[in-house]
């Protein structure tokens, strides 16, 4: 066994002098994929996977995973899949904008998110974290005029492996020049999860749960928090349990938000429940988002430690400035 292993040894050793400048491979990447994707990857695992292809009605990411190949969230709702084709997994939208139905796919005033860029540095990939940054543009489906420009960063980042990761997403919005762009008053919007149909509290007998302490649709509906979370069954084993936290950060306006949740399956955090926001060139709107996914059903004291720990994470500049090419 000795020998084998010293033969083993010595035949690595020589592969690496025979290229001596190799640079270790980054624990976290970001991998462009074919047919507008982009996998999240720990170690060569997928975590998650950005899905942009323009001719969708919005970006979303899936499957969310923790430790096992199962997702925490899906597309669809699992009782009424064609109206509420839009609840796709993890995704951003809002309702209302000048008018218009981003939220659904089916409305008579219809909006679309479309990626316009993901530009030369937007990707980047390290021990700790990778990284995507996009610039979206919201548009008109009737007759194509841009209501809103996003840039959005999102970062995948692990705590403890695959068992405990944080998703962070960043977003800034602009109108176009001389406009002003208002996000109207409504619960739907502006970041929402489509929990797995094993999580879900009618279907899966799962659990919503906030940092007031307050349970289920029939507590925590429409209730200002910092953070609610989601956790159910995901598989058969005896610790088969999974969930998501999804937390506010205090940067957002009317903070804390309201969260607007079913016991059908769905999470959202609001934007503009009862006050509308408006967005100008001077007034851009500057937000900041982050999903915790973890193993097992989540207290209250472990989502609430991890809602600190992602307020204390420094904001990041979503207009860095451009590398100078030499």
């Amino acid at each position: 066994m000795m020998k084998a292993f010293c033969l083993l040894l010595a035949s690595a050793t020589a592969v690496s002098a025979q290229l001596p400048s190799a640079k270790p491979i980054p624990h976290v990447q970001a991998v462009p994929m074919p047919h507008h994707i982009t996998s999240f990857q720990l170690d060569g695992r997928e975590l998650t996977a950005m899905h942009f292809d323009p001719l969708d009605m919005r970006p979303f990411c899936h499957p969310i995973r923790a430790s096992r190949d199962v997702s925490l969230t899906r597309m669809g709702h699992p009782h009424d899949p064609l109206t509420h084709s839009h609840h796709n997994s993890v995704w951003v939208t809002h309702n209302l904008v000048n008018g218009l139905d981003f939220w659904g796919d089916y409305a008579k005033k219809q909006g679309r998110i479309v990626n316009v860029e993901v530009s030369r540095e937007g990707y980047e990939d390290t021990d700790d974290y990778a990284s995507m940054r996009m610039v979206n543009h919201w548009i008109s489906e009737a007759d194509k005029a841009i209501q809103l420009i996003e840039v959005r960063r999102t970062e995948v980042r692990p705590e403890d492996g695959a068992k405990s990761w944080f998703m962070i997403v960043d977003m800034e919005f602009t109108p176009p020049k001389g406009k002003t762009t208002t996000f109207g008053a409504t619960g739907f919007g502006l970041i929402a999860v489509r929990m797995a149909k094993s999580i879900g509290v009618h279907d899966g007998g799962g659990r919503i749960l906030n940092s007031e302490g307050q349970l289920n649709e029939e507590q925590v509906f429409r209730k200002p928090a910092r953070w609610c979370d989601y956790s159910g069954r995901i598989t058969n084993d005896a610790d088969g349990f999974g969930g998501i936290t999804l937390m506010n950060h205090p940067m957002n306006p009317h903070n804390p938000t309201a969260f607007h949740v079913r016991n059908d399956g769905w999470m959202g955090c609001c934007l503009s429940l009862d006050t509308p926001v408006e967005v100008t060139e001077e007034k851009k709107l500057r937000v900041r988002y982050a999903l915790w996914v973890h193993d097992g059903v989540a207290t209250q004291e472990q989502s609430e430690a991890h809602w600190k720990k992602f307020v204390e994470m420094p904001v990041v500049d979503l207009n860095p400035p451009k590398p100078v090419n030499k």
